[in-house]
């Protein structure tokens, strides 16, 4: 004979379940039912049904398709999760190569005027040494 207590509620009366697997098919049939579901806390677990009682049965039935549900649900969250540091890190570094570039543009800008500043200064040198060239060729 199995027997089972339960208290539904704090306030109400403990329910006990009382019953026997008369045949050996009985017994096998209620360990086919015997599911286990590592994701759940052991207080989460299903319970055995009462073979004898349909409702009991259904009950144990929609208990583990809630189990496997919370299962699937859980590994989706921790697909997402991964996704979602996948995804962060790969905005770091868009964010570093972002950084990254308005550096060089700065440092190309700088360079660029600096570029400007040295073709002015070297054409104003080669104006002063055509001029001085005419001169001395003017003078002689």
């Amino acid at each position: 004979m199995i027997t089972s207590t339960r208290r539904v509620s704090p306030d109400k009366p403990e329910v006990r379940i009382a019953f026997t697997l008369d045949e050996p098919s009985e017994l096998n049939d209620a360990e086919n039912f015997l599911q286990t579901f590592p994701d759940l806390e052991q207080q989460f677990q299903p319970i055995l049904p009462c073979q004898a009682l349909k409702e009991s049965v259904q009950v144990y039935k929609d208990h583990c398709k809630m189990a496997e549900e919370f299962h699937e649900v859980k590994n989706e969250i921790a697909l997402l999760e991964d996704r979602k540091k996948e995804l962060i890190a790969e905005l770091v570094e868009d964010e570093k190569a972002t950084v990254e570039i308005a550096r060089l543009k700065e440092e190309f800008r700088v360079l660029t005027e600096e570029n400007r500043t040295l073709v002015t200064v070297h054409n104003q040198q080669l104006e002063t040494l055509r001029v001085l060239s005419q001169k001395r060729q003017g003078s002689s």
